[in-house]
């Protein structure tokens, strides 16, 4: 149960749903003959699964099979089961996918014997298009697939599952022109004795010029500062989509059980600067909940963490059937705003508690009062404003965050990912 609008609200959706099946993401997709371009975003069974598209193959890249080759799969101990996982050691990389030539990764899969949470957030996956120096995706392995705060959770998605909470999947389609590269790095100081994993692509003799390049970026801020939006997607430059974001939140203890989500997405497009075009009501209102959040998970949106108890939340949105697409550039941000009683605000300001309230209302249009509107903040002690209700206010948590676009450059500007004290502090 937390406050918000000026009056306590619960009915947390409760409960698991879940969907299995393809969808097209990109603006061009690979043709149904050879040579053929599709220059509009296509229907989610385009093409139809009885349909032979000439020109693509099918490949694996696999510890059975390293480089995908045609014929070349499990040659060890005379095809049976001889080389079925690699060991990763500590501070080391292990390529999982290299192709030659043009094609789309379809689907990722990967499991290991230790998902500890420092394991899940040490080590990171990475993944370099057309030979590009940096990698357009850089995050921890759990993060990326969905997995936030290092913990593991049974869930399904259209982008990412765990069907057991024992493995990662991704069914993101990544196109590349020339060259392909997946790569896992081992940050911690512990061998990874035991990594499975499947690469699954299509190999075609080119992409259409209209074939944007995925990314992902990861970013925490422990915690973020107070007044100021927490940066889910710096600005980016180039032509492309917006697909989603997949949050992870720590609650200060210093705000009780206050509620922390009463934020919004914000999304800067195409020379939005002051404002942005893009704007949302509150975070478990972004991920189609209301009234609180609870754990779920659907198609698009889920809260896969809602932990009361320990002040954990995990969540995530993804703009496949509302795309969001950017002509010049964009940039995306979670304000940092939470909600409790007056008096309970009061209190915290007493007990010096780092917060700045925004608004007071006692659950209506007509009683609603904004405290920032003229510039300079108004007191709740004002004797202007209703001695009663509930308050909005600018606070500061742990935040952490994966941001998945697609761009029509290999390489995204973004600052490099940081090391493992960041990301591994406070993890429990």
């Amino acid at each position: 149960m937390r406050f918000r609008s000026g009056r306590f609200r619960a009915g947390r959706a409760r409960g698991w749903r879940a969907a299995s099946y393809f969808l097209a993401l990109l603006t061009c997709v690979e043709g149904r003959s050879a040579g053929a371009q599709a220059t509009r975003e296509p229907a989610a069974s385009e093409p139809a699964l009885y349909e032979y598209p000439a020109g693509v193959e099918s490949r694996w890249s696999s510890a059975e099979n390293p480089t995908g080759a045609k014929g070349q799969g499990g040659r060890e101990n005379s095809g049976g089961k001889g080389h079925p996982f690699e060991t990763l050691p500590a501070f080391k990389s292990l390529v999982l996918a290299d192709v030659q030539g043009a094609g789309t990764i379809r689907r990722v899969w990967i499991t290991v014997n230790n998902r500890a949470p420092e394991m899940l957030r040490g080590v990171r996956i990475e993944m370099f298009w057309d030979g590009a120096t940096t990698p357009a995706v850089s995050a921890p392995l759990g993060d990326f697939f969905g997995v936030g705060l290092g913990q593991m959770v049974p869930f399904e998605s259209a982008l990412f599952a765990s069907p057991e909470g024992r493995s990662f999947e991704s069914y993101v389609p990544m196109p590349f022109r020339t060259r392909a590269r997946v790569v896992l790095t081992n940050d911690t100081g512990s061998d990874l004795q035991n990594v499975y994993y499947d690469v699954d692509y299509t190999r075609v003799a080119a992409q259409p010029p209209g074939a944007l390049y995925f990314h992902a970026y990861w970013h925490r801020e422990r915690p973020t500062r107070l007044g100021e939006d927490f940066r889910v997607l710096p600005r980016v430059t180039g032509r492309g989509r917006f697909l989603g974001m997949n949050v992870g939140v720590r609650p200060d203890p210093s705000y009780g059980m206050t509620w922390w989500g009463e934020g919004a997405v914000k999304m800067y497009l195409d020379g939005d600067r002051d404002a942005a075009t893009l704007v949302g009501t509150g975070s478990e209102d972004y991920i189609g909940s209301g009234w609180g959040q609870g754990v779920y998970a659907n198609r698009y949106q889920g809260s896969l963490i809602a932990n009361d108890r320990e002040r954990r939340w995990a969540f995530y949105r993804y703009h496949v059937p509302d795309p969001i697409y950017f002509a010049r550039d964009c940039e995306v941000v979670l304000q940092q705003i939470g909600s409790a009683s007056r008096a309970e605000v009061l209190r915290m300001q007493a007990a010096g508690v780092r917060l700045r309230p925004l608004t007071i209302d006692q659950g209506s249009r007509a009683s609603f009062h904004s405290l920032n509107a003229a510039g300079a903040p108004v007191p709740l002690t004002n004797p202007g404003l209703p001695t009663q209700g509930g308050v909005t206010f600018y606070r500061a948590d742990d935040v952490s965050a994966v941001a998945y676009f697609y761009l029509d450059r290999p390489e995204n500007g973004l600052p490099p990912l940081v090391g493992t004290d960041a990301r591994l502090a406070a993890l429990h």
